[in-house]
């Protein structure tokens, strides 16, 4: 009886086996001699015992973190270390970068991810040395450090997401980012001198940028300023122009209404105004004479009026 109650006991224990607590933030992959047959989600799941069924649990809202490339801890370890790269001139960076991804949200990639779970991190890590690889070949190690840490995330993140679906890991990137970009020990503090000297050309440059702004602002308002001035005057000068035209035509449309009446209008007007031209000559020490008495057959005889040069 006891060991009919122990196998009973045994049983049951066995049968137990095939019920799995999945907890809220998780998806199982039950797989039943090797063959996907169910992806439950978060509760209580029952199927069969152990060595039937086999189910994965997977936390599918975890992010997961991979750092790929130059560790600055173990860097002396190696003669060469993972993570140095060669620039498009020949030059060598030290360059880490940290993969931040998921699991997919359909069901296909649930499965690949179990499938391949072990394999994630080498496949990945592979992917983004050669992605980033690519990338630091392509340019110089100014370009490479200047550019690099904004630049190159974006880059492999791209290459990656291209890769991902046929490498068929299950996964999604969320975030690539640059941990550590650096050239050599060896190198740095001459590439620290010439960071710089760049950095002080760049101050200057933005300084001379700045003064070429402020004084093309102050030429224009000058400019607008003349311009200004400009336009009054012309039309200053337009409407006194044109009040000179009007009262001048008023007056000769009064003279000949006048000089119907009385012919000698004009001429008394015009000796009138000799007059006053001569009193004002006169009147500023100028030489006033008539030229009565160089006038002959002829006419007018200037050479007797103007005097002879002495020497």
């Amino acid at each position: 009886m006891r060991f009919r109650y122990l196998l009973l006991l045994a049983v049951a224990a066995y049968l137990l086996t095939g019920i799995y607590q999945v907890g809220p933030e998780e998806r199982a992959v039950v797989r039943r001699f090797g063959e996907v047959v169910a992806r439950p989600g978060p509760g209580l799941w029952v199927g069969l015992p152990w060595g039937i069924d086999r189910v994965d649990r997977v936390p599918v809202r975890t992010v997961r973190q991979l750092r790929v490339g130059y560790d600055p801890e173990a860097a002396g370890e190696v003669k060469i270390p993972p993570g140095q790269l060669l620039t498009g001139d020949q030059n060598l960076v030290n360059l880490q970068i940290v993969l931040d991804y998921a699991i997919g949200k359909a069901d296909q990639d649930l499965d690949d991810f179990v499938m391949h779970r072990e394999q994630i991190d080498d496949t990945l890590t592979r992917a983004a040395e050669a992605a980033a690889g690519e990338w630091i070949a392509g340019r110089t190690v100014d370009q490479v450090l200047l550019t690099g840490s904004a630049s190159l995330p974006a880059w492999v993140m791209d290459r990656l997401s291209e890769r991902l679906p046929e490498l068929r890991l299950g996964i999604r990137m969320q975030r690539v980012s640059v941990a550590y970009l650096a050239p050599p020990d060896e190198v740095r503090a001459a590439f620290e001198a010439v960071n710089q000297a760049q950095t002080a050309i760049r101050t200057r440059e933005f300084q001379a940028q700045q003064e070429r702004d402020q004084r093309l602002r102050q030429a224009e308002a000058i400019k607008y300023k003349l311009e200004q001035e400009a336009d009054e005057y012309r039309d200053s000068q337009l409407r006194q122009a044109n009040a000179d035209a009007t009262d001048f035509l008023a007056q000769l449309q009064a003279y000949r209404a006048v000089k119907e009446n009385n012919p000698d209008v004009l001429a008394f007007l015009w000796w009138n105004e000799m007059r006053k031209t001569l009193l004002e000559l006169k009147a500023r020490g100028g030489r006033v004479e008539p030229l009565d008495a160089y006038l002959g057959k002829d006419g007018l005889d200037i050479t007797q009026i103007i005097s002879p040069r002495k020497r």
